[in-house]
């Protein structure tokens, strides 16, 4: 059998995922981190978080493992965990490292504190300039492919708040959690803006057009229960339990065979508008995924009548 990684594969079956950025975007992010305020400073060690230890407590977006799993989480407490240009470039700059480690499973985004994401830092784009706010948006673009188009599954745990391109990330992931008292807006039309970080796709992929519209115009404030009503979201929890409960089902999945984790979310997240195209992707997946050393460990295991060991080729 072919030995290729689930990123391999993804390269592999080719046309249909053209949105993912994995070729060239070391150039980019140089530029993109060449613009920001003190990047002429020298470049910190990053060894530390690679070898499964947390990034310093200072830093305002931080990346640890939990075996398998990413943690990424939003370290900006003071400002209810609002994403800055520095944190967005950072976080664009983590996940490519992320995506390109085999040893990872899955992804888990959460925010320090008692908030998961407020949304963009409104203070410091009033600041911005022509540059500054084009990178703005050509960040959120290269965040969001990243985390869908990417092989591995992302998770969001939600506490507290999750405005603007917080309901954006819910909205992309794969499976949320949130704690019973967490309130979610599409805030963005209140300050003149309309959602961004993937937000006009994935919000109406996961509600509907009818309430996407809905949220992005009238930018009410909805509960856990009903953001699992309109299926925002997978499960709610405890106040102070979504971590828990969002590892757990991320250790679910990061058990399952890399290579038809990554092609299953690839079928459904590039989507398939009729029964026919739904068909062909079928047929063009399972028949690679029969061709992985998964599949043969896979039938191997279950003659054998033992759990598989996946290795992802």
């Amino acid at each position: 059998m072919m030995r290729r990684s689930a990123i391999a594969w993804l390269r592999f079956i080719g046309p249909r995922n053209r949105g993912c950025v994995y070729a060239g975007t070391a150039a980019a992010s140089s530029a993109f981190s060449r613009h920001l305020p003190g990047s002429n400073r020298p470049r910190r060690r990053r060894d530390s978080w690679r070898s499964g230890m947390s990034e310093p407590s200072g830093e305002l977006l931080q990346v640890r493992y939990e075996g398998s799993i990413a943690v990424i989480t939003f370290n900006n407490p003071k400002r209810m965990n609002a994403l800055n240009l520095a944190m967005r470039m950072t976080m664009y700059e983590r996940l490519l490292e992320i995506e390109a480690n085999e040893a990872c499973r899955a992804i888990v985004l959460t925010g320090a504190g008692s908030n998961f994401c407020s949304g963009g830092d409104i203070s410091e784009m009033a600041q911005r300039q022509v540059l500054a706010a084009r990178m703005r948006m050509d960040l959120p673009t290269r965040i969001i492919r990243l985390l869908v188009t990417g092989p591995k599954p992302f998770l969001c745990a939600a506490e507290g708040n999750a405005f603007g391109l917080g309901v954006s990330l819910v909205a992309a992931s794969d499976f949320a959690v949130a704690a019973a008292d967490t309130k979610f807006s599409c805030a963005f039309i209140k300050v003149g803006l309309i959602p961004d970080f993937g937000g006009l796709w994935s919000i109406a992929r996961k509600v509907g057009h009818r309430k996407a519209m809905e949220m992005a115009a009238f930018a009410e404030t909805y509960d856990a229960q009903q953001a699992l009503d309109m299926q925002l979201i997978n499960r709610i929890c405890e106040p102070g339990q979504a971590f828990a409960v969002t590892m757990e089902a991320a250790e679910k999945l990061a058990k399952n065979p890399p290579v038809a984790m990554a092609l299953l979310r690839s079928a459904l997240n590039t989507g398939n508008d009729t029964l026919d195209q739904s068909i062909a992707t079928e047929i063009n997946f399972v028949s690679v995924l029969q061709h992985t050393d998964d599949f043969g460990e896979a039938t191997r295991a279950f003659m054998e009548k033992r759990k598989p060991n996946f290795t992802g080729r």
